[in-house]
């Protein structure tokens, strides 16, 4: 499962309240995108929520993809986020919490933790095929990159 299908509206029975209709928990699934990140949905809720979504909805959401948000992007964009979070040294509840304030976003730490390691696997993998290639710039970057993930 992607760490985006983990990643929940903080306030999701507040939003869901405001906006007079049930709202599904999960920030990246369809009906909340349809609901929460149009213009009708952003009218409905209290200044402070709506902020943080229009934040988040340019941050992830804003592409010229013809089937945008459902192209993939804003989850590329989103796991990007996670990964420079972990880059500048914050711990998974650290970013928890960021993500928190910066969007009005939740996850569980266990669930980022679990992201971050995987992903410094895949590092590990890509490291090791680059060496086997004989592909020392590629060994490096990868190296590189699981060093700012692994902290």
């Amino acid at each position: 499962m992607a760490i985006t299908d983990k990643i929940y509206l903080k306030n999701h029975r507040q939003i869901a309240s405001q906006l007079g209709t049930s709202v599904p928990k999960g920030a990246f699934k369809g009906a909340t995108l349809d609901l929460v990140f149009t213009g009708e949905g952003l009218a409905e809720v209290d200044e402070a929520t709506r902020d943080r979504l229009l934040e988040f909805a340019e941050d992830f959401l804003d592409c010229d993809c013809e089937d945008a948000p459902y192209c993939g992007h804003p989850e590329r964009k989103f796991v990007r986020y996670l990964l420079e979070l972990r880059a500048q040294g914050m711990g998974p509840d650290a970013i928890v919490d960021v993500m928190g304030d910066d969007y009005m976003l939740y996850a569980y730490p266990g669930d980022v933790l679990s992201f971050l390691d995987s992903a410094v696997r895949t590092l590990e993998a890509v490291e090791s095929l680059a060496d086997v290639e004989g592909d020392r710039e590629m060994e490096e970057k990868a190296r590189d990159a699981k060093r700012a993930l692994a902290g």
